[in-house]
């Protein structure tokens, strides 16, 4: 996994020229998003997702304890973000963590 470099940009605001190491990777349109998106449940899944590898969105609900629906819309939206990658087989979507530690760069 690597680190994730996360940084807020409003809609509208101009692109800022790279920064070196600290550049942001993952741009969010505020505050309140990113608090959303990286909470200290989904930062948990984040972290169920590496350790235990699940093949399937059941297994991840089993072992989140999260319905299947539920933890099938926070994934897309994490998929969004470039969090989370879902690789989908037949009738089987595989998800993998991207990113379970984060930089979140202000101003």
């Amino acid at each position: 996994m690597k680190r994730c470099v996360v940084g807020i940009r409003r809609p509208g605001d101009p692109e800022t020229a790279a920064r070196g190491k600290h550049n942001p990777t993952v741009w969010f349109p505020s505050m309140a998003t990113m608090a959303a998106v990286l909470s200290e449940d989904n930062q948990a899944l984040l972290r169920i997702i590496r350790d235990a590898k699940p093949k399937t969105l059941t297994e991840l609900a089993a072992l989140s304890g999260r319905q299947v629906p539920n933890l099938s819309r926070t994934l897309r939206m994490m998929e969004g973000y470039g969090l989370v990658s879902l690789s989908k087989a037949v009738r089987e979507t595989r998800p993998t963590a991207l990113a379970t530690e984060f930089l979140v760069v202000l101003g």
